[in-house]
């Protein structure tokens, strides 16, 4: 494809002022959707690339939606989205981002992963949203390389791929590969992608035409601090409750987080019924069964697995756990 002429001018919709730049060449970013992806984060990634072509004037960017075998492909919300073979991706695709939602481990589509790896072997940008990172690390593309991903699919990741870390980031661009958390997020991280295409000045344009006047950082956080996810401020048992979340395979006794938090036993039990109007063995057991039903819709551990990563001694002892805190069997959760 031919770049547009290097003297061209071009006049922006929103100011009329003209802007004497080089218009670079059109960039095919491709959306490879999966089977319930959210339509959130799809959105906040491809709109803020049509607002670009809109402000310059030129099509900037190029969309390109494929899924592994073409047709129609239904969003978390129940909307329809047209797709094109992931086979007949062109040569001159810039960038693959990889759309997932809540069970990217279930798929399994004949050729997909082959096709992904072709495609960075091509030297196409490798990207994944909200949980789109599971599947790059499922095609062996994330190898010594910074990533992330949304925050409630980590535990799946981590459990299937031992030797992958995610970071704790809204979005992470390492060379080749670009991660992103999802939701909103995505808008954060086109931002980032535009002002290196076009420039930090244009790319605010393109936020201020969403009203994303707080844009937000790579590194900065996907969810809500431990303060206000519990309502709690008290400095020793915020640093316990970070612990439980941090030792679910390997559940600490009440004395040693009391020794953690430099706090008695007394102390930390009364911190709890206070804070949290439960007892430190019931919210540790929340924490871990929360991990647990993760792990039951997301992976394909078994249930033995997912008892052992959950820090219970027998499948059992986990399955009666389960029932008792939601009112089904781990295996009927499954089948949800």
């Amino acid at each position: 494809m031919s770049s547009a002429p290097q003297n061209r001018t071009t006049r922006t919709p929103r100011t009329g002022q003209l802007d004497a730049k080089p218009v670079p060449a059109t960039q095919h970013i491709g959306f490879m959707l999966l089977p319930d992806f959210a339509l959130m984060s799809y959105a906040s990634a491809i709109e803020p690339l049509r607002a670009a072509n809109l402000l310059a004037g030129q099509p900037i960017y190029k969309v390109l939606n494929y899924s592994a075998a073409g047709g129609n492909v239904l969003s978390s919300s129940g909307t329809m989205v047209p797709t094109t073979p992931l086979s007949q991706a062109p040569t001159s695709l810039h960038t693959l981002f990889i759309c997932a939602g809540g069970h990217p481990s279930q798929w399994q589509a004949p050729g997909m992963l082959g096709n992904l790896r072709k495609l960075a072997r091509w030297g196409v940008r490798m990207g994944g949203i909200s949980s789109g990172a599971y599947v790059l690390a499922a095609a062996g593309l994330l190898g010594q390389r910074q990533f992330t991903i949304h925050w409630e699919h980590a535990p799946a990741l981590i459990e299937a791929f031992p030797d992958l870390e995610p970071q704790r980031a809204r979005f992470v661009i390492d060379g080749d590969r670009i991660t992103c958390g999802g939701g909103v997020a995505p808008l954060d991280m086109m931002h980032a992608m535009i002002a290196e295409n076009l420039g930090a000045d244009f790319a605010t344009r393109v936020s201020d035409w969403y009203l994303h006047t707080q844009v937000g950082q790579s590194g900065g956080p996907q969810r809500a601090s431990l303060a206000e996810r519990y309502n709690v401020h008290h400095a020793g048992l915020l640093r316990v409750l970070e612990k439980m979340e941090t030792t679910i395979e390997d559940p600490k006794t009440r004395d040693e987080m009391a020794r953690f938090a430099r706090l008695s036993t007394r102390q930390l039990d009364r911190l709890f019924d206070q804070h949290l109007g439960k007892s430190f063995l019931e919210t540790y057991r929340q924490v871990r069964l929360e991990h647990a039903r993760k792990l039951l819709t997301q992976s394909a551990l078994t249930i033995s697995e997912i008892a052992f990563a959950t820090g219970f001694s027998n499948s059992s002892h986990f399955s009666r756990s389960y029932k008792d805190a939601y009112g089904v069997k781990p295996s009927e959760a499954r089948g949800l």
